[in-house]
């Protein structure tokens, strides 16, 4: 905060701008994931969309809320002959991209949320009879990339919004996107249908504990009912034993798990209702170690970060798409992202953590108003881990939803409207 400036006059000042930013996103065909003309980010993106909509839909107003419709029939309208939700879209030329060197999961994922949530809040019948026909495609192809019919997605390297780091197979993030799709299918089935679908009720259970079961590692030596594959999870949780009881496990494949701190989906974990309370104590205290002494208070992406001397290194050095984003403190590796905290005090504002949430989002507020090549109030992608500079791209749409999602989280809204308790 500058000098003689409040907490109050941050959060209003940084909300309005953050409101206008979205609008200056907006297009008649959706949400930009970033009004500036650089790279492919002046595009209609499934991740990037969804996110800016979910604020958009916080606000309550019109204009904003119409434009997130929009940008759910746009990326329908492009849909892939298998189902594929598209990465992104680019409405004047209608190029579009459904992922790099692999497709991007986490699309199909976000769309159905969104369509859901469009739907929950606005009650737009209408607007639901229209996007059946492509989620239902959706539906089937989530289907199919489960391979073995096993209740898990396997997400490929770059499959997902950390598209240029190391994770892959059944990653956590993902899982619990799902998760949230098969609750949004119950919510629009149960409504079109008058009845709950049991089927679909079936497999959040069995998925709600296939997560509980496989992601985190207790401290005693019980194998979980529901584990995966016992001799890997096994093996995975004797390497663990120092991250045992601290922190959801980010992925495990064939190849064995993988360790560091996934902020997002250690947030989701809890935002979606499968981490009980006791878990939640033990994620909070682990987030309050990586941010404490921090002079902005944001959540990493990933942690610890991979350096030169990590065997890492190797792959993800070479995993980018146009140059290399991953130095230590940066982009996905170590960096620190508004996004990933602004679901964070939505969630810490749900479980009533009101001066937490506050701390957060403050960080979240410092953060966007970093200057950067003379504009303050820049929105950068993400903070640099270390010496806390604005890095990536400015002007990002999701930084924005962020501070939206967090100002109205505090004012006792939810960001996400269908949960586990109603279907």
């Amino acid at each position: 905060m500058k000098q003689g400036e409040s907490s109050d006059d941050l959060f209003q000042e940084g909300y309005r701008r953050a409101r206008d930013l979205l609008l200056a996103c907006s297009l008649p065909e959706g949400f930009l994931a970033n009004p500036s003309d650089v790279n492919n980010y002046r595009r209609i993106w499934g991740r990037d969309g969804v996110i800016v909509g979910l604020a958009a839909l916080l606000t309550e107003e019109p204009p904003l809320v119409e434009t997130f419709r929009r940008t759910l029939e746009t990326l329908a309208r492009y849909q892939g002959p298998h189902g594929e939700i598209p990465s992104n879209v680019d409405p004047q030329t209608e190029r579009v991209s459904y992922g790099g060197t692999a497709g991007r999961v986490d699309a199909d994922l976000w769309f159905v949320i969104g369509c859901g949530e469009y739907w929950k809040a606005s009650g737009d019948d209408a607007f639901l009879n229209e996007m059946l026909p492509a989620l239902e495609r959706v539906r089937f192809l989530l289907g199919a990339w489960e391979f073995n019919d096993r209740g898990l997605l396997y997400i490929p390297t770059t499959g997902d919004w950390a598209d240029e780091y190391i994770h892959n197979g059944y990653v956590l993030y993902d899982q619990l996107l799902y998760l949230q799709v098969v609750r949004t299918f119950l919510a629009l089935r149960s409504h079109i249908y008058g009845e709950r679908d049991q089927d679909l009720y079936r497999k959040a259970f069995v998925l709600k504990h296939l997560i509980s079961d496989n992601y985190w590692f207790e401290e005693d030596e019980a194998i979980p009912d529901a584990v995966y594959h016992e001799f890997l999870y096994v093996k995975g949780k004797a390497a663990a034993e120092s991250h045992n009881g601290h922190f959801w496990l980010p992925f495990f494949s064939p190849g064995g798990y993988g360790y560091r701190f996934d902020g997002l989906a250690n947030v989701l974990a809890s935002l979606l209702g499968v981490a009980d309370d006791e878990r939640r104590e033990k994620v909070d205290n682990y987030i309050a170690t990586l941010t404490e002494d921090k002079d902005i208070q944001l959540l990493p992406a990933f942690h610890p970060v991979i350096s030169e001397i990590d065997a890492d290194w190797k792959h993800l050095n070479m995993n980018f798409s146009y140059t290399f984003k991953n130095k230590p403190y940066e982009f996905h590796n170590g960096g620190l992202w508004p996004m990933i905290t602004g679901f964070y005090v939505a969630d810490l504002a749900r479980r009533n953590h009101r001066e937490t949430a506050r701390k957060y989002l403050a960080g979240i507020h410092e953060a966007n108003a970093c200057e950067s090549d003379d504009q303050a109030w820049c929105f950068p992608e993400y903070i640099n881990g270390r010496d806390f500079r604005p890095g990536g791209t400015r002007n990002q749409g999701w930084s924005a939803a962020a501070a939206i999602i967090g100002h109205q989280a505090l004012e006792g809204r939810m960001v996400l409207r269908i949960d586990d308790q109603e279907y």
